[in-house]
């Protein structure tokens, strides 16, 4: 960049380097879903083309970005986890949360046509989405995370389908279900379903009830050291330029498997898992 008396503005620049050695979240939200969705008539209280949607535009987000280890979404929202040694630009805030926003936008601009054939996008009603930055220490908090995801996702959706449920099968009014609903628990919900309209909510699709995984899977590379050690940081740090561009090309061509699996329980979190690495 050539220099210039003007080039003192860059001081006011400053850069949010999140802590090292973190599992970087990544989460993005549909910005102003509510009436995107609206105005595109997305089914209710799950449309199927939408989540789908979310999905392939996650996975392909996966693929571009090669420190991405796992994703969790529901609704409109996708959670990327960062590798513990992820250096993606220096750890700097704004440039991951701007490039994951903007990347997910794209994608999901992208694909819209192969799931909404007969409804083009308009200028005046594009979709976009935010995102923000959480670092997690451990394990620990990560799992309380994506747990705290799904439980918010399996709330949601109880919700959602007693809600339209009692309007598209019980012919009531909007406010007139928030008023049935109003003070109700899960169990409730689920006997309102049951007794009323012969629904099993546990024979709803997972998709909808769980949320959707995404797990890089890496067959054969080495578990990532939870805890890593001052020699383990030497280690990694004197890693050749080719020996970081062969994993990379190695986690670049690993499969990205979909699951719609419980990830609260222990069995999901039972080892310390290869795509964590």
């Amino acid at each position: 960049m050539a220099k210039s008396r003007f080039e003192y503005v860059r001081t006011y620049e400053q850069d949010q380097v999140l802590l090292p050695n973190t599992y970087i979240v990544i989460r993005l939200d549909g910005r102003g879903f509510h009436r995107f969705s609206a105005h595109y008539g997305f089914a209710k209280p799950n449309d199927s083309r939408a989540l789908n949607l979310m999905n392939k535009s996650a996975v392909s987000l996966m693929k571009q970005i090669s420190d991405v280890c796992g994703a969790y979404g529901q609704s409109d929202e996708y959670s990327f986890v960062l590798q513990r040694r992820c250096r993606l630009f220096d750890r700097r805030e704004a440039k991951l949360v701007s490039t994951f926003a903007s990347t997910f936008t794209a994608y999901y601009q992208f694909y819209w046509h192969d799931y909404f054939p007969d409804q083009p996008l308009v200028a005046s009603m594009l979709p976009s989405f935010d995102a923000r930055a959480v670092q997690y220490p451990s394990l620990a908090e990560l799992r309380d995370y994506f747990s705290w995801r799904q439980a918010d996702c399996h709330i949601n959706n109880l919700y959602n389908t007693s809600f339209w449920t009692l309007i598209i099968k019980g012919g009531q009014t909007e406010k007139e279900a928030e008023h049935t609903l109003m003070g109700s628990n899960s169990a409730d919900k689920n006997e309102l379903l049951f007794s009323r309209f012969g629904i099993n909510y546990n024979n709803e699709d997972a998709m909808f009830r769980k949320g959707t995984m995404l797990i890089r899977d890496i067959s054969g590379a080495p578990l990532q050291t939870q805890n890593p050690s001052q020699k383990d940081h030497i280690a990694l740090q004197k890693k050749s330029k080719r020996q970081v561009e062969r994993e990379e090309k190695k986690r670049n061509k690993a499969e990205i498997v979909e699951s719609h699996d419980d990830i609260i329980g222990d069995n999901f979190w039972r080892e310390s898992y290869k795509w964590l690495s």
